[in-house]
């Protein structure tokens, strides 16, 4: 088990991949032939749900489909994986999430979050992003965790687990590329003249996305290289300087 840092959030929340539910729920996923599979067979795109989640303010099922343009809520405790084309999504407990219809019915364009958190593994191509409160990121095939903080003024955490995104807050704006884990702040208020700020990695685990993207037959960075980086939120395999982090203030 990968090492982690939670703030304000449960060790079972970030563990979920290790349930019996979810094993099976992969398992049969798989064996369908993913999101292709569960199309042709009109079969749900929901891999795993435990609690109560609502879709368009209806009661989510096991056996549920959740589309572009649907509204996505969780309750206490719950916990919600789904597929959509070529991108998995694992939501937190208590979020509220918008996933809005991209160029087809199967292509998310943008991944509105209100409030809560989520786990997300991403394709290749144009024209995606998750868009918070506070902070917008431009997707272009990654896995990333995102988070907003309604006690903070709705800051929001954003970490580019792997991959290239581009990041903006307010009028800061930098490209993010990762090998492993680079996190950022979108601040709610400017500190030290900016929106834009470098974060730790908090709140989620390599396993988690190791687990997401296999649902979309993706593997994550390190998998790819064989080895694992420094997990400090500057994003690199080898340790660098603070002032290394695309967002720090020069």
């Amino acid at each position: 088990m990968t090492q982690h840092h939670l703030q304000g959030r449960r060790e079972d929340e970030v563990l979920w991949f290790r349930r019996r539910s979810f094993l099976q729920g992969a398992a049969a996923w798989t064996a369908m032939g993913g999101f292709a599979g569960a199309w042709a067979q009109r079969r749900g795109n929901i891999v795993e749900l435990r609690g109560d989640a609502l879709v368009n303010g209806q009661r989510a099922t096991p056996q549920g489909f959740i589309q572009t343009g649907d509204s996505v809520e969780t309750g206490p405790g719950a916990n919600l994986v789904f597929v959509i084309g070529d991108s998995a999504f694992q939501v937190r407990q208590n979020s509220r999430l918008v996933v809005e219809r991209g160029a087809s019915l199967n292509a998310v364009s943008v991944l509105r979050m209100l409030t809560g958190a989520v786990v997300s593994v991403w394709g290749k191509g144009p024209n995606r992003q998750i868009v918070t409160p506070t902070l917008t990121a431009g997707i272009r095939g990654t896995g990333v965790y995102t988070e907003v903080f309604p006690e903070q003024g709705f800051r929001s955490y954003f970490c580019n687990c792997y991959g290239e995104v581009a990041m903006g807050a307010g009028p800061d704006r930098t490209l993010s590329r990762s090998d492993y884990h680079q996190a950022f702040w979108g601040e709610a208020q400017a500190k030290n003249g900016r929106f834009l700020t470098p974060a730790k990695a908090i709140n989620h685990t390599d396993e988690e996305l190791e687990h997401l993207a296999q649902l979309v037959n993706q593997r994550t960075a390190w998998q790819v290289a064989g080895r694992k980086g420094v997990k400090d939120g500057q994003g690199y395999m080898e340790e660098r300087p603070a002032a290394s982090h695309p967002a720090a203030t020069r």
